[in-house]
């Protein structure tokens, strides 16, 4: 059964991490996400991708990859990096909007790492409890 607290607003908010070529005998990348109401998690997912990636940059909306905040917020390019000017672009007109906001977040406070990567129990337990997955004590 479900339990959700009484709160005055109901906001869902959404997670995701990817772990690129983390698969080290088929350097297939990882990638997980979850949704979260009232505190608790309504809808999530791990999965290794199908096909080996040659080329990706995930976005994350908290994200803990410092290169690509820098390229989102500032005009930095090359043609080394043409295939992903053109992602980045759409990303810098949402920023300038402010329809996106873009911030640092810590790996340790990304909720969807345990989607993507083992870790120790007691890391996994508190990510579990601010998945609303409750306590594991």
């Amino acid at each position: 059964m479900l339990k959700y607290k009484r709160i005055d607003n109901l906001e869902v908010t959404g997670h995701y991490d990817s772990d690129y070529a983390s698969c080290i005998d088929l350097r297939k990348s990882a990638l997980g996400y979850i949704f979260v109401l009232a505190d608790r998690t309504v809808s999530w997912s791990s999965k290794k991708q199908s096909l080996i990636a040659t080329s990706i940059m995930p976005l994350r909306l908290y994200c803990d990859n410092s290169v690509a905040i820098f390229m989102a917020k500032n005009n930095k390019g090359g043609s080394r990096i043409k295939h992903i000017d053109i992602e980045c672009l759409a990303i810098k007109v949402r920023v300038k909007n402010k329809t996106v906001v873009i911030k640092h977040m810590s790996t340790e406070l990304i909720i969807a790492d345990p989607l993507t990567k083992g870790m120790p129990t007691l890391k996994f337990q508190d990510h579990a409890e601010r998945m609303g997955l409750g306590s594991f004590m």
